[in-house]
């Protein structure tokens, strides 16, 4: 059976940053043959640096107007899973502008594997602190209920990535066709 373009619903994989996002998505957008596309490195390519230089050289504000601008028209509108940053759909109006272009489904993972998945990367600008376990509590405290209330969500904690890319296969054949516009 050939699937058309407009059923090539997207799909946009939000959660805190460590959850398995970019892991999974890749493995996903493969088995579905759609294009996989990180939000951030699609950020971090339009403006040539890095997103700790824009964080640090423009703020976070200008970083968040980034992400909104890529969200609305930086990309395609069928056939891309996107990998959203951490912080992307907390601003205001930017889940019901995920909710209004595709399939959004929450990856979670507890804040010790968070932790573990992160600690090592030079490309956390909101970990770099004295005490980056403190920090990912309170932006989970802050962040969680966002990421619960826009997505289906599914846990990534010891799953592997095929595991996890196999539910949301699942969720996404139940919801994607929402999306679709009727055969006329």
């Amino acid at each position: 059976m050939t699937v058309s373009d407009d059923q090539k619903i997207n799909i946009y994989l939000i959660g805190f940053m460590g959850v398995g996002k970019s892991a999974v998505g890749r493995s996903l957008a493969q088995e579905l043959g759609y294009e996989f596309i990180d939000s951030d490195a699609a950020i971090e390519s339009a403006q040539e640096c890095s997103i700790s230089e824009i964080f640090n050289n423009r703020g976070e504000q200008a970083f968040r107007a980034m992400e909104r601008e890529f969200i609305e028209s930086g990309h395609r509108s069928r056939g891309c899973v996107v990998s959203c940053g951490g912080g992307l759909v907390i601003e205001p109006g930017m889940a019901d502008l995920l909710l209004s272009k595709g399939v959004v489904i929450c990856l979670f993972a507890g804040e010790e594997t968070i932790y573990e998945r992160t600690a090592r990367s030079r490309k956390r600008p909101l970990l770099d602190v004295a005490d980056p376990i403190t920090k990912i509590r309170e932006l989970l405290e802050k962040r969680l209920p966002i990421y619960r209330a826009t997505g289906t969500g599914i846990c990534t904690e010891n799953r592997s990535i095929r595991d996890v890319t196999a539910h949301i296969l699942r969720v996404y054949e139940e919801d994607k066709w929402r999306y679709i516009p009727p055969e006329k």
